[in-house]
C-alpha cells in the first residue's frame, strides 16, 4: 500500500499556504505549488485568486503525478516522505541525485536497479540522516540568507517525522 496521503498531509504541514515573497523566484505560491506548475498541469493561465482557491483535493493529483511517482513511490517508508518532499521543494532530479549521494552511488537523477539495490540493503535511519544531512548542505550553499533558517528548520522537522514513519512501519 502507498504512504502518498500520509506524505502529502506532512508535506502540506510543511509548505503551509498562500505566500508571494518578492525575494521567492518561485513567484507566488500555496500549499507548495506554484503559479508556473499548477499553470503546467492545468493547461491554461491562473489569477492569483485562483492560485488563492487551491485546497489539498484539488493539489494532491498533480502532487501524485508529477512528484510522488517520480521520487517517493516504492522507497522505505519515511524515505519516501524526505525524497518527495524534496523533490517538491527543489525538483525530482536533484531530490534523487541527493538520495544517490547519501547512498554513494552515481547521482544520475533516476531511481534505478542499482539505487533501489543499494536502498534495500542499507539502515533506513541511517540513510534518512544522511539525506537528510545532505539537504542542509544544499541549503547551505544556496546562500539565500532569508530563507535558510526555515529550510533547515523544515528539514530538522521532516527527519524526525521520517525517523517516525520508519519506527512505526
Amino acid at each position: 500500500m502507498s504512504d502518498f496521503k500520509e506524505c502529502l498531509d506532512l508535506v502540506l504541514k510543511s509548505e503551509g499556504g498562500f505566500v508571494n515573497h518578492p525575494s521567492d523566484p518561485g513567484g507566488m505560491t500555496n500549499l507548495g505549488v506554484t503559479k508556473k506548475v499548477w499553470e503546467e498541469f492545468v493547461g491554461h493561465p491562473v489569477s492569483e485568486a485562483d492560485m488563492r482557491a487551491l485546497t489539498p483535493e484539488k493539489v494532491a493529483p498533480l502532487y501524485e503525478q508529477k512528484y510522488w511517482k517520480q521520487c517517493g513511490d516504492g522507497l522505505p517508508r519515511g524515505l519516501n516522505f524526505l525524497v518527495f518532499s524534496m523533490g517538491i521543494n527543489s525538483g525530482t532530479g536533484r531530490s534523487v541525485k541527493l538520495l544517490q549521494q547519501s547512498l554513494g552511488c552515481v547521482a544520475d537523477g533516476a531511481i534505478g536497479p542499482t539505487t533501489r539495490e543499494l536502498i534495500s540493503s542499507s539502515d533506513v535511519s541511517k540513510l534518512i540522516a544522511k539525506f537528510s544531512e545532505a539537504r542542509r548542505e544544499f541549503y547551505r550553499s544556496l546562500n539565500k540568507p532569508a530563507f535558510e533558517k526555515g529550510w533547515l528548520s523544515r528539514v530538522d522537522k521532516e527527519e524526525k517525522e521520517a525517523l517516525d514513519m520508519a519506527k512505526n512501519g
